[in-house]
């Protein structure tokens, strides 16, 4: 019989594979705006997100062996587009949607859920998909 444990209750870190770390720093840094806290060499550049971090790995690095023996972090990585979804209040993310436009991000779609709350969908210099939508998408 499996013990009882409770189910987790947030996602701590999520990450997205690219092809070049320096497009992908200045497109989650820059244009995102989000806060950079750590990059290591071509391996990875790792971003705040509010409580969470959005983790950026060059995936022909990430399936090498761990080199440190303190952190040793099975090799992984994925290949093709992924998906991300930031959560903004619909006043933020029209801003945003502005400043990709103004920056010559296409906007894939955009549109208002059943629950009211609106998505915006575009693509990072990677081609993952990335969306921006209201906090109340997923309330029940």
């Amino acid at each position: 019989m499996l013990p009882q444990a409770p189910a987790p209750d947030a996602i701590l870190e999520a990450s997205l594979y690219v092809d070049d770390l320096d497009a992908a720093e200045e497109f989650y840094g820059s244009l995102l705006r989000l806060e950079c806290i750590q990059r290591v060499g071509n391996r990875h550049v790792f971003f705040r997100c509010g409580s969470a971090v959005v983790l950026l790995f060059n995936a022909a690095e990430t399936v090498k062996p761990p080199g440190n023996p303190r952190l040793p972090v099975p090799p992984h990585g994925a290949r093709g587009p992924g998906h991300l979804c930031f959560s903004q209040p619909r006043e933020a993310l029209l801003l945003m949607r502005a400043r990709l436009l103004e920056a010559g991000v296409e906007i894939e779609a955009e549109f208002d859920w059943p629950s009211g709350a609106r998505s915006v969908y575009f693509r990072d210099p990677a081609g993952n998909s990335l969306e921006i939508a209201e906090p109340h998408l997923w309330a029940y």
